[in-house]
């Protein structure tokens, strides 16, 4: 399971600024234009909070396509932890255009960071169990792979990205097509060399996965008695994979279980955004 790299979102980045101001400005920021066009001005971002950050390449894009002539100074890299009232980044440039790239800047900046910010913490509570934290696909629409690039940032790990680059067998996939074995056997026509995980409810259905040969068995909501039991069952035939139930009382204890990975959706689907300040001066 590769996590995604800057270096590959490129042109996404590209993209997710352009749909925002879009989005943002329409045909014109009619409150920017009370400023005179020829005023610089020059600016401070801070986080009023301790925080994982994520997003520079998104604020970088959102002020480059904006206008070229604003300059953004930053005094932080992404995965890099801050403390409250610390200043993230500087810009220089036309007074309009500060302005008028405030927001979609720091909706990314605060989106992007609040999932790192979460990663870091699910992380720090694993450290030393040698278990690697994944994400799932509960994430923004049309944010994803931005998401998925935050959860590397905080120390976690990208599950498959879509529905396209790695099979996940689930319930009424294995009842559509007759069984575990044959649901297997069919992904592996389908797709050779894709990646095939097994959704198990029970320690018999993970026999049955095994035996077909799965790559990864997802263990769904099963007891920690019979998450250690499959971990001895197993023997290294496949990765194990933990999801459901998993939450910060839990997670530690499903860790030294000895499964490969746990899966938490709560890393990307409902963070709260940390809380950054814009101060402007002329």
């Amino acid at each position: 399971m590769p996590n995604l790299t800057l270096a590959e979102l490129t042109a996404e980045i590209e993209a997710n600024v352009r749909r925002a101001l879009t989005e943002d400005i329409g045909s014109g920021d009619i409150t920017a234009q009370l400023i005179p066009a020829q005023r610089l001005a020059h600016a401070t971002v801070i986080t009023r909070e301790a925080a994982v950050v994520c997003g520079t390449a998104w604020v970088d894009a959102v002020f480059r396509q904006l206008d070229p002539r604003v300059t953004v100074h930053w005094e932080v890299r992404d995965g890099e932890r801050v403390a409250p009232n610390q200043a993230l980044f500087h810009l220089e440039g036309p007074a309009r255009a500060l302005l008028t790239g405030e927001r979609s800047a720091l909706n990314f900046l605060q989106t992007l960071s609040a999932v790192a910010t979460r990663c870091r913490h699910y992380a720090d509570l694993v450290q030393g169990t040698g278990v690697k934290l994944l994400d799932t696909r509960k994430t923004l629409p049309g944010l994803r792979l931005a998401q998925k690039y935050a959860v590397t940032c905080g120390g976690c790990h990208n599950h498959r990205i879509g529905l396209y680059d790695a099979f996940l067998i689930k319930e009424n996939h294995i009842a559509a097509c007759g069984g575990i074995a044959e649901a297997v056997q069919a992904a592996r026509q389908i797709a050779p060399g894709k990646p095939v995980e097994v959704e198990v409810e029970s320690l018999e259905e993970l026999r049955q996965a095994l035996d077909a040969g799965a790559d990864i068995v997802m263990l769904d909501e099963l007891s920690l008695e019979d998450m250690r039991q499959a971990v001895a069952i197993t023997q290294g035939r496949a990765k194990l994979e933990a999801s459901g139930g998993v939450n910060e009382s839990t997670l530690r204890t499903i860790a030294e279980t000895g499964v490969d990975y746990v899966s938490i959706g709560t890393l990307t689907k409902d963070v709260k955004a940390v809380d950054l300040s814009m101060r402007l001066a002329l």
